[in-house]
């Protein structure tokens, strides 16, 4: 097909709208950048978009974030991106709930001191194990926020940041979750306990960096929020903004290359044939997925794109959602989120639903309750999903069998994850009403990610130390955004987001404070 150049000039092009993308976009329209995103799938927000089916509405990627209130450094960035447009509603004073055999189980709430307090009482004997824990949550966080800062610190600056900081960088950064846990923590009970929610950012203990767990962990300890309207509300605020700068965000334009002339980035070739020019491209559609999908083979050659196409992808995942008639949370229903394990070993949480085994570990999360704005009609109508860790290789090879054994899998992976949530919630599983399983597979076609990652790469110490993933690229006028720059999940997105945007134009930096 032969290209046809676009009349449209812009300042910068943005490949991806999810979070990061969305907001590499947002912040240079604030600073007057005429911006285009593009998005591949029919909708705008990437793992931020929402569905509906039958009067029901489900986010695809977002059940809580940390620090997104007003007066917290998520929120007070999303209120300069979208002019305090887009509001987070707190979960409550209990966000998380753990459950692990023998019936034990633990809240995970707000204030940090009254979880604290919570785990001495349920762990006495490990009180003092319990502060060291904490206290490396907090020196961790430090460095990991460290490493993000020196994604966009340009050269000579971030080699004397690096030296100055690489004692404390190396002692967080270069170990695992586990490594750390069990150093600091002697009762393997407790240990399971502070690891549970590693699929927050879809490391398992034995192979996350224990920095990447810190910074997660550490942005929920003052409470979790969840956006008014749901996840769609995100777009809804930051693509106006895009917009009245004189840009453009336009869903169903896949890119297929970026242009490379010069040894420069200069502009994006779309699947149609119409190419768009701009004097710096960014790419928020995964770091591995950019070098792979979208460069031509001499810069995949480049020393940093083949380091990027040595990181395995992160996690895949089925997610069940469901449709409720009737009053939820009379029956069960919370706020909070829940974890079901199976056994104390949180690294074992990775289903093989092709070997016909039990589900090891189950995350249930009631959107609707947690969203003040929900009108549940005289039907009572409230949304709810199921989301279980799931091998890919065994998932791909039952769909690469064909059409009716794919069919097959997926009705009886959906019946074993309503079977497991009807042994949890007995008295609220006889009120659904509506149930619709989405795969990896369907991860893959949606957002482009190589095997259904949800996270991006993988979260190990050599990810997290490698300089490959910097905002801005060896390649002069080529970016990248979002979680592969800075963290895993929404958080991590947008904090990717604001660096790739302050590799483009330093102004970005104050409102990073």
């Amino acid at each position: 097909m032969t290209a046809h150049p676009s009349t449209n000039a812009f300042d910068v092009i943005v490949i991806g709208s999810g979070m990061g993308g969305m907001t590499t976009a947002a912040a240079l329209s604030r600073l007057d950048h005429k911006v285009l995103l593009l998005e591949q799938a029919p909708a705008i927000g990437g793992l931020t978009h929402s569905f509906s089916r039958n009067g029901f509405s489900w986010d695809v990627g977002l059940h809580y974030c940390g620090t997104f209130g007003h007066d917290q450094p998520a929120g007070r960035i999303l209120d300069w991106l979208s002019g305090g447009t887009i509001e987070f509603h707190s979960v409550g004073t209990v966000y998380d709930t753990l459950h692990f055999p023998d019936e034990f189980e633990i809240s995970v709430g707000r204030p940090a001191d009254a979880y604290k307090m919570e785990l001495k009482d349920r762990f006495p004997d490990n009180v003092a194990e319990i502060d060291a824990y904490f206290e490396a949550l907090l020196s961790a966080e430090e460095a990991c926020h460290m490493v993000g800062a020196e994604r966009v610190i340009p050269e000579p600056f971030r080699s004397a940041h690096h030296w100055w900081n690489k004692r404390k960088i190396q002692r967080w950064c270069g170990r695992t979750t586990d490594e750390v846990i069990s150093e600091l923590v002697s009762n393997p009970k407790l240990a399971s306990v502070l690891s549970a929610q590693w699929g927050t950012y879809g490391g398992k203990p034995k192979e996350a960096s224990f920095a990447f767990h810190a910074t997660v962990m550490g942005h929920y300890l003052e409470g979790a929020g969840y956006p008014v309207g749901g996840a769609a509300a995100i777009a809804k605020g930051l693509v106006p903004v895009i917009e009245a700068a004189g840009g453009s965000a336009r869903a169903q334009t896949s890119v297929s290359e970026i242009v490379i002339e010069d040894d420069q980035a200069v502009g994006v070739k779309t699947r149609t044939g119409e190419v768009f020019r701009a004097p710096r491209i960014v790419s928020a559609i995964g770091a591995a997925e950019t070098v792979k999908h979208l460069l031509p083979e001499a810069i995949r050659e480049h020393d940093w794109a083949q380091e990027i196409t040595t990181f395995k992808p992160s996690l895949c995942h089925f997610d069940l959602f469901l449709g409720f008639e009737g009053e939820i949370a009379r029956h069960g229903a919370t706020r909070s989120n829940h974890w079901f394990y199976e056994n104390w070993d949180t690294s074992d949480a990775i289903w093989m639903p092709a070997e016909d085994g039990s589900i090891p570990m189950m995350f249930v999360s009631f959107a609707s309750l947690k969203d003040p704005s929900h009108d549940p009609g005289p039907a009572n109508k409230y949304s709810g999903d199921l989301l279980v860790w799931a091998d890919w290789p065994s998932v791909s090879e039952v769909a690469a069998r064909g059409d009716d054994e794919w069919a097959a899998f997926k009705q009886s992976v959906e019946s074993k994850m309503m079977a497991h949530f009807e042994k949890q919630f007995p008295d609220l599983a006889p009120l659904v009403v509506y149930r619709e399983l989405g795969t990896p597979l369907a991860t893959v076609s949606f957002t482009g990610h190589d095997k259904g990652a949800f996270y991006g790469v993988e979260t190990t110490p050599r990810r997290i130390l490698s300089d490959a993933f910097n905002a801005r690229t060896p390649v002069p006028g080529l970016f990248l955004s979002g979680q592969d720059v800075m963290s895993p999940g929404i958080a991590g997105a947008l904090a990717g987001g604001m660096f790739s945007a302050a590799a483009i134009d330093p102004r970005v930096l104050q409102h990073l404070r």
